[in-house]
């Protein structure tokens, strides 16, 4: 054996000579439990995001309902005119008809100058949704409700205006 230094020690070993599993950290092991970690972030990033986004649908929807609903001549087509703007709105969305709920509920009960018209949208969302595979579980609805008044200037409608 020869001693390279001049006080007569071994040099030190080299770091890739090292033998044994002393010093080892982590192993194999931990790259799947890091991904199942990775992939659960990833889906309740998304579900979160398409709860969002519902919520987001369904306010535009309830918006443009009520605005249907008090531009409409009367009230026999008023009602039908709010649930199609907001159908239409929720289609432009991207969302589907299936369990898609429009109430309308006005102050009186009556079409008149000054009324109170609140329209509330629901959709429901799914409890899981998986990017590019869809959704799954049970249905959560996500609602809106907006409200206008009936113009009190408006030709056409009954009532005087008392607002």
């Amino acid at each position: 054996m020869t001693r390279n230094r001049a006080d007569g020690r071994d040099p030190a070993p080299a770091a890739g000579r090292r033998s044994g599993d002393r010093g080892q950290v982590a192993g194999m092991e931990v790259l799947p439990f890091g991904l199942l970690v990775f992939v659960s972030a990833v889906l309740v990033l998304a579900n979160a995001w398409g709860v969002v986004d519902a919520k987001l649908a369904v306010t535009a929807a309830a918006r443009e309902a009520v605005r249907a609903y008090v531009e409409s001549p009367d009230q026999s087509r008023a009602a039908a005119a709010a649930r199609g703007r907001a159908g239409a709105v929720l289609a432009a969305y991207g969302r589907s008809d299936a369990g898609n709920t429009v109430d309308v509920a006005v102050s009186g009960g009556s079409f008149r100058r000054c009324a109170r018209v609140t329209v509330t949208v629901s959709h429901p969302v799914p409890v899981v949704a998986v990017p590019f595979i869809g959704g799954f579980g049970q249905l959560e609805p996500v609602a809106a409700a907006f409200t206008e008044l009936i113009d009190p200037f408006r030709s056409g409608v009954p009532g005087q205006a008392e607002c």
